[in-house]
């Protein structure tokens, strides 16, 4: 099987409002890399493809446009410090859906962000 170089096989490809936005939150919350970023046209600011890396991982997206309304998504993440994260992830505007709580699987919590996205904040000792 043929993969694009810097890719994986499975990767989650989001349909956003203010895709530009999500750029710096990742960058802030998760030190997120950006690896490209194209836009419709020379005269616009509207993405038509994008791509960050986490910690390896990319994710994909663009802004919503007429045929591609908005499909965020729920995404479960390992963190390092899920407590420090979440701080994180509040101060760039996330809510908290779950609070931060020892579970079988690790210290973990739910936070929606700006965009609509479910984030699984996960870390284990």
């Amino acid at each position: 099987m043929k993969i694009a170089n810097g890719h994986q096989p499975l990767m989650p490809y989001l349909i956003l409002v203010k895709a530009n936005d999500f750029i710096g939150f990742t960058q802030r919350v998760f030190g997120a890399r950006e690896v490209f970023k194209s836009y419709r046209d020379a005269n616009s600011r509207e993405i038509m493809h994008a791509e960050v890396q986490i910690n390896g991982c990319n994710i994909l997206f663009a802004d919503v446009t007429e045929g591609y309304d908005a499909a965020p998504a729920n995404l479960f993440i390992y963190v390092e410090d899920a407590a420090e994260t979440l701080r994180k992830a509040v101060d760039n505007g996330c809510v908290v859906i779950d609070e931060l709580a020892q579970r079988d699987y690790g210290l973990s919590a739910g936070v929606r962000d700006p965009f609509g996205n479910v984030w699984w904040l996960t870390s284990m000792k």
